[in-house]
């Protein structure tokens, strides 16, 4: 018998939910050196996080061409899918729901466009810019981010 009184959840069960998206590592050959668009947005603390571009499968899109228009709304960079990099899968919570999402990432090419957040429909991207492929692990907030960038450097080096 305890001599504490029991524990009473004050929280209900949140409901789980399943969310799929799609985005990419588009990159930019220049001068010899792969570069890697990024954008910045502000978490719901405040703080700034540089992540790969990503949004929602809209009704009737396939992954590759989620992926493709995530990356032109939010960084401005018009890509073409060459190949996948890996899916990254995480739960967070949200007041009246638990999510489990999967993100699918792909390796773009840069075909055109300027780099911008201008067309982002959500206004979640507060910057983009261009990196250098080899030191993106240095910019990148997520670990598993980190880890499809760094496939994206062994598939372009050949070494994946």
């Amino acid at each position: 018998m305890s001599l504490y009184p029991p524990r009473r959840r004050s929280q209900r069960r949140l409901t789980a939910v399943e969310e799929t998206s799609a985005g990419g590592v588009v990159i930019d050959v220049r001068d010899g050196a792969a570069y890697i668009a990024l954008i910045a947005r502000f978490n719901r603390a405040g703080r700034l996080e540089w992540c790969l571009p990503k949004g929602h499968v809209e009704p009737g899109e396939t992954l590759v061409e989620t992926a493709v228009r995530e990356v032109a709304e939010e960084t401005g960079i018009l890509g073409r899918a060459l190949i996948t990099l890996g899916t990254i899968d995480y739960w967070f919570s949200t007041p009246n729901h638990r999510i489990h999402k999967m993100v699918h990432h792909y390796l773009l090419e840069a075909l055109g466009g300027e780099i911008t957040v201008e067309g982002d429909p959500d206004h979640e991207a507060v910057e983009a810019r261009w990196f250098r492929l080899e030191r993106v692990h240095e910019q990148l907030t997520f670990p598993n981010e980190r880890r499809i960038a760094q496939m994206a450097w062994l598939r372009l080096a050949g070494t994946a």
